[in-house]
């Protein structure tokens, strides 16, 4: 097969008819198996901080929000995932349900405008799989604090009373007028997408029919208050029990499926994460990074092949605690990551960026967990981050440039065929 070279591989890619969404104003959409942007490719690399609201709740730590968005941004990193819940505590934004601490919000409402300030876009997640910041545990207790018998923590996907409290928070944060903005969330193109859930799970079902009918369900509830922004599901990427690709799951079948879950309607995009040091702890670091090429092949090509939709890496990393660390080591996992989102872009794939866990700025301590980045203080890791989200900007520029010359041509044409009519219609007068 002869081998195209990239520009004309490009214009090929731009000129195929696909069904897609239109843009409207500055909202990232899909086209085909790219998102776009002011009709261009859309690349991004970016990174996860959970803590943002959290953090922002507090006028005097806001300043921690601001380094952090200005630092990623002058490596070149554009969009953030990060948080849109925080369910019961003190410190929640959800005390019960349908109660909302003002101040927690307004801590949202300024990350989603600082993240303006700096041209980053949110990836913002409404609930969590796990008990940390109350996730589906909380809801489920709330629910037995009304009466409703729920047997286990999975009762979040099927209760109806359950369900009926996810609902109220999603139009609840979706239908919210920034405070400082004065624009409604649904409305903000700063908002990249939303995500159901961060890892959602049911091992009770390892059928995975449960997630599906919650997926399904959900979805449509999201689109039909907000149409104009991306949605995801939140997946880790494992495949389903009657999926031949599960001999990829190392040995997890969590009640999802990364290809059904993904074909579900409303589900713009799909996701996957990636911690071969904690999935394969009992590996070698070549044994790790072995399993990390297969398991990002296995999703780029079924992502492209099967899906027909876009693909995230939305969470990796490498954690410093594990025994005989090095950062070397960390650089070897974050390239394999870069130069397969890279060559699944330049080749017309469906791979579009890659967000590492997670970016902390000076004076956060408190919040290092192993797989922290401080730009500031892994300079080998820093680089790396710059020179590859360079990469993606030159692709998009690249994008820009093939689309400008594809409407100069048709310009061309178009006053090329003027003058012929005009021509044959002063001959014919003649």
């Amino acid at each position: 097969m002869k081998k195209l070279s990239l520009s004309a591989l490009l214009l090929v890619l731009l000129l195929s008819p696909q069904r897609h969404v239109e843009a409207k104003g500055g909202f990232v959409r899909t086209k085909g198996l790219h998102f776009v942007l002011h009709g261009n490719p859309f690349f991004a690399n970016g990174f996860n901080a959970y803590w943002l609201t959290y953090v922002a709740s507090d006028p005097s730590q806001r300043y921690k929000v601001s380094n952090a968005f200005r630092e990623a941004s002058s490596h070149g990193l554009s969009v953030a995932r990060t948080w849109a819940f925080n369910d019961g505590g003190s410190t929640a934004l959800q005390y019960s349900p349908g109660s909302y601490n003002e101040q927690m919000f307004k801590g949202l409402d300024f990350v989603v405008s600082e993240a303006r300030k700096y041209k980053i876009r949110l990836i913002l997640s409404l609930v969590n799989n796990y008990d940390s910041f109350g996730g589906k545990k909380q809801y489920v207790q709330w629910a037995r604090n009304q009466g409703q018998n729920i047997a286990s923590d999975d009762g979040f996907f099927t209760n109806p009373t359950v369900k009926g409290f996810y609902k109220n928070h999603v139009k609840t944060v979706l239908t919210r007028v920034n405070t400082i903005t004065g624009v409604a969330y649904k409305n903000d193109p700063t908002i990249f997408a939303w995500e159901l859930m961060n890892e959602p799970r049911c091992q009770s079902d390892p059928s995975g029919r449960t997630i599906q009918a919650w997926i399904m369900e959900m979805a449509a509830f999201v689109k039909s208050t907000d149409s104009n922004h991306l949605l995801e599901v939140g997946l880790e990427g494992f495949y389903g029990a009657s999926s031949k690709q599960q001999q990829f799951n190392t040995g997890f079948q969590v009640g999802t499926d990364f290809i059904s879950n993904n074909q579900i309607p409303g589900i713009d995009f799909a996701t996957v994460h990636s911690y071969p040091d904690q999935w394969l702890s009992n590996s070698n670091d070549q044994a790790q990074l072995a399993f990390l090429n297969t398991w990002l092949d296995s999703h780029i090509q079924d992502a492209r092949n099967i899906l027909r939709k876009p693909l995230l890496l939305t969470e990796f990393g490498k954690s410093w605690k594990d025994p005989g660390f090095s950062s070397s080591q960390r650089d070897a996992l974050f390239n394999t990551v870069f130069s397969k989102i890279y060559w699944s872009a330049r080749t017309g794939g469906a791979t579009a960026g890659g967000l590492f866990w997670q970016l902390l700025t000076e004076g956060m301590d408190s919040f290092r967990d192993g797989y922290e980045i401080i730009l500031n203080e892994t300079p080998s890791t820093a680089k790396m981050i710059a020179a590859h989200c360079r990469r993606l900007h030159y692709l998009v520029k690249l994008y820009a440039r093939m689309r400008d010359i594809e409407q100069l041509e048709k310009a061309k044409a178009m006053r090329r065929k003027q003058q012929h009519d005009a021509n044959k219609g002063k001959n014919g007068g003649n």
